[in-house]
């Protein structure tokens, strides 16, 4: 079990997204993602969106807002993935080069032309319809997504 985070950055009506193009045997490769990864030794969830976010994009965020939670059982002969979804409106810092892709502002409006993970679609239009934190659980064969269990809190 792999423990996460995922963060959309907000301004202007639009979302920092990673364009990810850097890396050869990436699962998201090509694809529009938020921002994050994986825990560190201690961290809690902010903690760990707070330093992701600054080292991928060289912005400081403050007060992220927990959204939801994402469970990703098994796929590609992984692990089971939980991911702290966040959305953050307060930063700071100029961006930088990442090394994973990269980043670009995206109309919240222009986000169903961008190539993403289907179930990426569904949590981004709850994000912005939903009022409350909720729990999805994606089950995904190969990188289709199949179906999912969702609840709202």
């Amino acid at each position: 079990m792999k423990l996460g985070t995922l963060c959309y950055i907000e301004n202007n009506n639009q979302y920092l997204m990673l364009h990810r193009t850097k890396k050869e045997s990436d699962m998201h490769r090509d694809l529009y993602v938020g921002l994050g990864g994986k825990f560190e030794a201690g961290e809690s969830p902010e903690d760990c969106v707070i330093r992701e976010i600054f080292e991928e994009s060289g912005l400081k965020i403050k007060n992220p807002k927990l959204r939801g939670i994402l469970t990703f059982p098994k796929d590609f002969n992984q692990e089971d993935w939980y991911v702290f979804l966040f959305t953050a409106t307060d930063f700071s810092g100029e961006i930088k080069l990442c090394d994973e892709g990269e980043l670009v502002w995206v109309d919240k409006d222009k986000l169903d032309d961008l190539p993403m993970h289907e179930g990426d679609r569904y949590f981004l239009k709850w994000i912005q319809e939903k009022k409350g934190i909720f729990s999805v659980k994606y089950i995904y064969d190969n990188g289709v997504l199949k179906d999912y269990e969702f609840n709202l809190y």
